[in-house]
């Protein structure tokens, strides 16, 4: 029985790079697609709360939804749908998704909210911020590792973080997120009605960078794949502010002393 696969994306349902892998999955399982219809870029895994999300069949099994990455999927997976997928893809995002990026990443969104509905998934982006580049080489390579998932499953509440270099040219590596290694930018200019604003971008700072991380493999030109977990409990603070309930627990009087 062949797989069902959902592919979803923050660029919109056109975008060439959720394109490729439409076309790459065609041949290997049954393709639904629920993607946002234009870019939402920098939603994060955010949901349409005060205005209706409306959606369209835009072609057989897909559907273009005036909404979030996230709004998406649970569309797709409470409407949409007949029945729940095997896979979800999240992508395939131009630029790349690495370290504090995931933050803020619709793509890593799109598949995080998959994972807290039980669905295997994984978010799929290109790294290179070129505008015409080819997303051949990061298809195929979802096509790889479709099976692998499939086969060997995920623990709960795991999603991967997959990054392609472009060019792709010195292996795989399972990595962990960077830390922060970029500095905001904010571009000021004034419109022709006088009101200020600023562009917020992004500058990449040089220095260590550890080789088992995201930002190391796709230096040395290597795919970068990292497991993202859904609980963001700090396990050992659990232990090293125990003892805070009984302080938080006393009469401010008391607390002040």
């Amino acid at each position: 029985m062949r797989p069902h696969i959902l592919i979803t994306n923050d660029d919109g349902i056109n975008a060439p790079g959720l394109r490729a892998l439409v076309r790459i999955f065609s041949g290997f399982g049954e393709v639904s697609v629920v993607a946002p219809s234009g870019e939402r870029s920098a939603a994060a895994q955010s949901l349409t709360l005060r205005s209706p999300i409306y959606y369209d069949r835009v072609a057989e099994r897909e559907w273009a939804v005036d909404g979030t990455p996230a709004d998406s999927v649970i569309l797709a997976l409470n409407v949409l749908l007949e029945e729940h997928p095997d896979l979800v893809v999240s992508g395939i995002n131009r630029g790349g998704n690495l370290g504090e990026n995931i933050y803020y990443s619709g793509t890593v969104g799109g598949a995080m909210e998959a994972a807290i509905n039980g669905i295997p998934a994984f978010a799929m982006s290109v790294a290179h911020r070129g505008k015409d580049f080819d997303y051949t080489a990061a298809a195929e390579f979802a096509r790889n590792l479709a099976p692998v998932v499939l086969r060997e499953g995920l623990p709960k509440g795991v999603v991967l973080n997959v990054n392609v270099p472009q060019p792709w040219k010195a292996g795989v590596r399972v990595t962990r997120q960077s830390s922060k290694i970029t500095r905001n930018l904010l571009s000021p200019g004034e419109d022709p009605r006088g009101r200020k604003y600023f562009w917020l971008h992004e500058q990449e700072l040089t220095g260590d960078i550890p080789p088992d991380s995201d930002h190391g493999a796709i230096r040395d030109g290597a795919i970068s794949i990292t497991p993202l977990v859904l609980d963001h409990t700090h396990t050992p603070s659990l232990r090293h502010i125990s003892h805070w309930c009984e302080l938080l627990e006393q009469t401010p009087q008391k607390l002040q002393r």
